[in-house]
């Protein structure tokens, strides 16, 4: 597969759709690592376009906060949205921010660390910028919460709104929320939405 860097490569994503094998995915990655790329769970390939100003300050705050919670609570390793996960069920994707617990990471070999870990994370979170179908971002929460996934929150500031999905439970809608209580699966962990809205 050749390099996007050598070989431009001009695509509508929302029109086309291109299958890739795992290994070709990873080349893929390797070879074009300013690029953001996802692979559904039957290997359409998804290009992920970048984000504006207001998406990545959003996004970095976020992590921050997670990040500030996890330094202190050192339960878990947390992960930007450069990671990507290999889901149980092949698809490999990759969150905003995503949270494993500690005994789950370690359970893991040095290889599968090194490279995309083969586990769904224990928390994610998806932003939706305003380049996101929000029928696309809800069908990979679905995915995340039927990969093992405990808890995603899917923000929507265009609506300010949060949707919450747990195993077995329909999603929870909350209307412009100033906080989300995140503790049944990060024990004191409240994620403020304040700089979001």
């Amino acid at each position: 597969m050749r390099s996007l860097e050598t070989q431009p490569l001009l695509l509508d994503v929302h029109s086309i759709t291109l299958r890739v094998t795992h290994e070709e995915f990873e080349k893929l990655c390797q070879d074009n690592p300013e690029q953001s790329f996802e692979l559904t769970a039957n290997g359409e390939l998804i290009v992920m376009p970048p984000v504006g100003g207001e998406s990545g300050n959003s996004e970095l705050e976020l992590g921050g906060e997670l990040f500030v919670w996890n330094r202190q609570a050192r339960l878990g390793k947390i992960f930007s949205s450069s990671t990507v996960f290999v889901l149980p069920n092949g698809a490999q994707r990759s969150p905003d921010a995503a949270w494993v617990e500690l005994s789950r990471w370690a359970a893991l070999t040095p290889e599968q660390r090194k490279k995309f870990p083969p586990l769904a994370p224990d928390f994610v979170i998806e932003l939706r910028s305003t380049t996101d179908r929000l029928t696309s971002l809800r069908e990979k929460m679905e995915e995340y919460r039927s990969n093992g996934v405990q808890l995603g929150l899917l923000i929507d500031p265009q609506n300010r709104q949060v949707e919450i999905y747990r195993p077995g439970r329909e999603p929870e809608i909350l209307e412009s929320p100033t906080s989300i209580d995140c503790s049944e699966v990060m024990p004191d962990f409240i994620l403020s939405m304040s700089e979001i809205w």
